[in-house]
């Protein structure tokens, strides 16, 4: 069944609902993100593993490595890696379809033990909090994730462990944010904290941020804020998602907005996981997900074809 709410706030579950043993339990939540899914692409998740004192330690060994100066920071760039590792720095990342580039720069952790012809994480030496406190959440949210798999698997009808083998040792990202803070009379015409997109993996799963700014595009076009509670991480559809369901599960533009002028001047916080499946996975749409009313959207590919060609797209990587 579609759920054709226009929702003013994202849907809220409980993890523990589906991990919970209870088949009421796990089929209630297994309908219920199927429909937040299928509707708005969002949807808030508490009991994800993270505790509040790992967020609180993680956002201050961030916050720590932001503030250092610009040359410690770049010992940590890789240009031969296309932004997939270590720190990326400002105005590197535009969003497809902008000409201007996002008013960020960020930091990148990728598997712990990198297989095959993954590359190594790039840690910073100077900051060995940044290093564990990265790595250990780095785990936790992949834990998470693999579990919101296996519910989303459940709903689009397929086996529980439909997505296991794809996302073992998987590409995923961990992305350390910081929106930096801004001089109102310099900013460049048409720039923002992040322009309007959709992510590329699967799903995302995202902490609370430091500040308010992120914004969701709802059905009618009606703009709407998200704002974490602090016991939730917000999980929402990623393109390759998208296209292996042909847009039953709808990967949502959302954005991050510049604050007011008279807080211009603050930084905001913000991290990520973007659970990626390794680059070898089919995204050909699912035939459950076609028929006469929903013909094919989408070409055939893998997820390394579409990453790769995302981060062209980015401005990350050359063609």
């Amino acid at each position: 069944m579609i759920d054709n709410r226009l929702y003013d706030e994202i849907p809220s579950l409980d993890l523990a609902d589906f991990t919970s043993g209870d088949p009421e339990r796990r089929a209630r939540f297994v309908q219920e993100l199927g429909a937040a899914f299928n509707n708005i692409g969002f949807v808030a998740i508490k009991n994800h593993g993270l505790t509040q004192e790992m967020t609180d330690q993680l956002y201050g060994a961030v916050k720590e490595f932001f503030s250092a100066p610009d040359d410690v920071k770049k010992k940590y760039e890789r240009a031969e890696l296309h932004g997939q590792r270590g720190y990326i720095g400002k105005g590197k990342e535009t969003a497809k379809g902008f000409k201007v580039a996002d008013l960020k720069e960020f930091y990148h952790i990728g598997q712990p033990e990198p297989v095959g012809e993954m590359p190594a994480n790039v840690l910073p030496d100077e900051y060995p909090a940044f290093t564990e406190l990265t790595l250990e959440t780095y785990r936790t949210l992949e834990n998470a994730g693999k579990t919101l798999l296996r519910a989303i698997a459940l709903y689009l009808e397929l086996p529980e462990d439909y997505f296991e083998d794809k996302v073992k040792n998987g590409d995923s990202i961990l992305r350390a944010l910081h929106y930096f803070p801004l001089n109102p009379d310099l900013v460049p015409e048409g720039a923002v904290r992040a322009a309007a997109h959709g992510d590329i993996n699967l799903i995302t799963l995202l902490m609370g941020a430091s500040a308010d700014g992120l914004e969701v595009l709802r059905r009618d076009g009606k703009w709407i804020p998200i704002t974490a509670l602090p016991d939730q991480v917000i999980v929402n559809v990623g393109d390759m998602l998208d296209r292996l369901t042909n847009h039953k599960l709808k990967s949502t533009i959302h954005q991050v907005v510049n604050p007011p002028r008279e807080k211009m001047n603050t930084s905001r916080y913000s991290i990520p996981f973007f659970m990626h499946p390794r680059g070898d996975m089919d995204l050909t749409c699912l035939e459950s997900c076609i028929d006469s009313d929903h013909p094919k959207l989408y070409e055939d590919m893998t997820a390394g074809e579409f990453l790769n060609e995302r981060l062209i797209e980015l401005g990350l990587k050359k063609q």
